[in-house]
């Protein structure tokens, strides 16, 4: 049976970056998206073209009725989630400083980046569970897409900080629970990536990187996190549930 990943945020930017080394991998693909199916048609069929089986599952991990629909028709077209990869996620539309931030902007970005992948998880976690009673071989993870941001302080998006930093524990919290099921949980924490979301600030790290930023100077794109993914759902870091893979050419390495 072919494997199934249910990928969060899957059609653009870094998710789509991982749909696209997971169909590679020979995975059937669940993508989620905020926009209309129509808007990613283009997406889902260029997919479908590297010979995955892919379905669209709309939706806002921050709302429990959404999440609740895209695990089922997930599970309805499919069967069974193999993989889970937690990567949908938001900037604040407007950065303040820490000072200024308004519950307002704050409760969005916690909302979708770390409430909605903390319940998507327990949803399909105990999915995987079922499942392993009855078949133990079953091959089952969860990723969780992060952040440098987990452990590198920006004043003017602290609530994007917070919800990182958070996504770290809930890594740790279920790799913990649900070791005893064989089922192994990892977070991939990528450093500047080049997206639509670090759009607005090419020119300020294009610089930076010019300037020795990051050990490798160049931007990270989307595929070097996707395969990242690739090898641990592969099985290839079978004994290190719970740990942190760094994709981030460096940048976290301490240098004088």
């Amino acid at each position: 049976m072919r494997k199934v990943a249910l990928i969060t945020g899957g059609s653009r930017g870094i998710g789509l970056g991982i749909a696209e080394c997971l169909a590679k991998e020979g995975y059937a693909l669940a993508i989620n998206g905020m926009r209309d199916e129509g808007q990613v048609s283009g997406v889902l069929d260029e997919l479908r073209e590297i010979g995955s089986d892919v379905i669209y599952v709309q939706g806002n991990i921050g709302d429990a009725a959404s999440r609740n629909s895209m695990v089922q028709k997930t599970i309805d077209h499919f069967g069974i989630i193999h993989v889970l990869i937690n990567n949908a996620g938001v900037a604040p539309k407007t950065r303040m400083d820490v000072l200024e931030t308004t519950e307002e902007s704050y409760d969005r970005v916690m909302d979708i980046n770390l409430k909605g992948a903390f319940f998507l998880s327990q949803a399909v976690a105990n999915h995987m569970v079922q499942i392993k009673q009855k078949r133990m071989d079953s091959p089952f993870c969860i990723i969780n897409i992060s952040s440098i941001s987990a452990t590198i302080a920006s004043i003017n998006r602290s609530e994007y900080c917070i919800s990182k930093a958070g996504m770290s524990m809930v890594t740790q919290l279920f790799s913990a629970r649900l070791g005893e099921a064989g089922i192994p949980v990892f977070e991939v924490r990528p450093g500047v990536i080049a997206t639509d979301m670090t759009g607005s600030v090419k020119e300020k790290y294009d610089n930076l990187i010019a300037e020795g930023l990051t050990v490798q100077k160049r931007w990270g794109f989307p595929e070097d996190v996707g395969k990242a993914v690739a090898s641990l759902v592969r099985g290839d870091f079978a004994y290190s549930t719970g740990q942190v893979i760094m994709v981030d050419g460096g940048l976290t390495i301490q240098r004088l």
